[in-house]
């Protein structure tokens, strides 16, 4: 069997003549990778150091930061901001965007990223793991702005996701198909393991926290009971599938099949509103699904359309097979 590292693999795209795999983007790409080494020797190595818990500090969510957490944001800043080939950053860590430091040159690209998806698992061994969303600058500012982050799904020109597990692995899309990379540990290289990934076209697996049940809207509710029962158009009951880490759920969901879901919530029913990061987590994972053959949608549109209008906002998200995300629309707008 050939050994085909992600460089190499990447390098041949560009060959192939694929505009988006050239230059500054490509090398951006080896960047990610090796911020996903670093953050995958320390995660694997977790529980043998001072890097597991709390920090003490709350993020811009309002929620506990582990120190796993502050340590993946500072490797990606850490090995991003000096290349010269992004223009601004955005972390679900750090309030506003994070300007290139003006002692280094700008890049025509933006990175927004959420540096360990899942970390409050990681105490308990789980898998957990870091997703990025890349977009071109399109602002005239120099050194970038909010314009340049705040920018819709589609508009994104990459996007990829690593899960830090029993092997680490890194799934890209640059608009050109969906593939997977496993890494090496004996030679510290991300070995091309899954080319051209295609997701099912529809599953027998769903995928969400129902201790949230009571707090859905009446069509996320009546969607689960479907699945569960025997009268649905599987034939048989769905099985749930739900680790809490969402990079690991969608993971399993992308490869098999299925459908995730992290409905409305109304446990503010005055003010109901979604629980993932629009830019961070549920924009590039709506792209990769999409560029498998997939779907992503908050019940009503397709993810990657929503306009954002501020850095942190939220959003519900159905996410999965085709034909199961198109069915679970119909039963939210109340069409089944």
């Amino acid at each position: 069997m050939d050994l085909i590292t992600i460089e190499h693999f990447i390098l041949e795209r560009q060959q192939q003549g694929f505009p988006s795999a050239t230059g500054d983007f490509t090398q951006l790409l080896y960047d990610i990778t090796f911020a996903a080494k670093i953050i995958s020797r320390e995660v694997n190595k977790a529980g043998l150091v001072e890097i597991l818990g709390k920090t003490g500090r709350k993020n811009i969510q309002g929620e506990q930061v582990q120190k796993l957490d502050e340590f993946a944001d500072g490797v990606i800043q850490r090995a991003m901001d000096h290349t010269g080939r992004l223009c601004a950053m955005a972390s679900e860590e750090v309030e506003d965007v994070i300007l290139i430091p003006k002692k280094y040159k700008c890049g025509k690209y933006v990175l927004l990223f959420d540096p360990l998806d899942g970390s409050s698992n990681i105490d308990v061994n789980v898998s957990v793991g870091s997703i990025f969303s890349i977009h071109r600058k399109i602002s005239d500012k120099r050194r970038g702005s909010l314009e340049d982050c705040l920018q819709p799904g589609y508009k994104q020109i990459g996007a990829v996701y690593v899960v830090y597990g029993s092997s680490t692995m890194m799934v890209y899309s640059t608009g050109d198909g969906v593939h997977g990379f496993t890494l090496d540990p004996s030679v510290g290289e991300f070995l091309l393991s899954h080319e051209n990934i295609k997701i099912p076209e529809n599953g027998n697996l769903y995928s969400v926290n129902e201790g949230n049940y009571h707090y859905w809207g009446d069509g996320a509710r009546k969607f689960i009971d479907y699945l569960k029962s025997k009268s649905n158009h599987a034939g048989k009951p769905y099985s749930l599938r739900y680790i809490g880490s969402m990079v690991a759920d969608l993971h399993r969901t992308l490869l098999n099949g299925g459908i995730f879901l992290y409905p409305l919530d109304y446990k503010n029913p005055e003010q109901p509103s979604g629980k993932l990061r629009l830019l961070y987590e549920a924009a590039p994972m709506a792209f990769i699904f999409e560029q498998a053959g997939g779907r992503a949608s908050d019940g009503y549109r397709n993810i990657t359309e929503i306009q954002p209008t501020e850095l942190h906002e939220r959003t519900p998200l159905i996410i999965g097979s085709k034909s199961d995300v198109d069915l679970a629309e119909q039963f939210i707008q109340g069409k089944s």
